[in-house]
């Protein structure tokens, strides 16, 4: 974690059965640092396994979007991801252990408004998929968690990040997006009051940890599971406009300013 406070309540909340470290997955001599230290614990017996779960999520119409935004977003959720598991693999191959990437729904949909975190997420499911057959001859498993929507605090912060930033875009994105851009907060708020309860996902991280033959991807919850198959089915203009019309959004929408 980044926090010290924030190990601290994990120790207590686990009876000091976990070992906490300070890591910051953009930090490419934080990481090296802090597999150093597991490594030292580890000892000879290597790691059973690793779970690349940080993640951050930029909002905003891509019309108005700061490169470096986008650039951010990949470093945390792509390069961030990368830079650990590239440290972590020595110690992977002794213990064969395996990989879990936490991915999400929006690794398989794009979804409008939220363009550079399913682009993170679509980067992240390549990746994975290329390093399952690289990794193939140490039989280390590259597993990707894709959970829909779960009821974590990400969404209050993204929420928040992306009022700031919306705020510094010039007038015509407000004139433009506006209305979408409060759709897609009203959705945001009823994801974080009424998505799965992050114990959905943490269950099937715990059993594609632990099974003999874990699958390549792991879909977490009905809706997600129901939405991607509905959506693999359909012809793009057919999900184009089912995704426009759960937001209310389409040709009638146009702003002029």
């Amino acid at each position: 974690m980044r926090r010290e406070s924030d190990g601290a309540v994990l120790q207590q909340e686990a009876s000091n059965c976990l070992q906490p470290v300070i890591l910051d997955v953009s930090d490419a001599e934080g990481v090296a640092a802090a597999i150093g230290k597991i490594a030292a614990v580890a000892g000879g017996a290597g790691l059973a396994g690793l779970v690349n779960n940080a993640g951050v999520s930029f909002a905003g119409p891509l019309e108005f979007l700061p490169v470096e935004d986008l650039r951010q977003q990949l470093e945390v959720n792509v390069i961030g991801q990368l830079t650990v598991t590239q440290a972590c693999l020595p110690l992977l191959r002794v213990g064969r252990g395996r990989i879990l990437m936490m991915s999400s729904v929006s690794g398989l949909i794009a979804s409008p408004f939220l363009g550079p975190y399913t682009a993170s997420k679509f980067a992240l499911e390549a990746l994975s998929d290329a390093l399952r057959v690289e990794l193939r001859p140490w039989g280390i498993s590259v597993i990707l968690v894709e959970p829909g929507v779960i009821a974590t605090p990400i969404w209050e912060k993204s929420l928040t990040v992306a009022d700031e930033r919306i705020a510094r875009m010039p007038e015509e994105a407000r004139i433009y997006y506006g209305e979408a851009i409060e759709r897609v907060r009203s959705f945001a708020r009823h994801s974080e009051n009424n998505g799965l309860p992050a114990e959905a996902v943490s269950r099937v991280v715990a059993e594609a940890l632990s099974a003999s033959r874990p699958r390549a991807r792991y879909l977490v919850g009905p809706p997600a599971i129901q939405l991607v198959r509905l959506l693999r089915l359909v012809p793009t203009p057919l999900r184009d406009w089912l995704v426009a019309r759960r937001l209310g959004w389409g040709k009638n929408n146009f702003k002029t300013y």
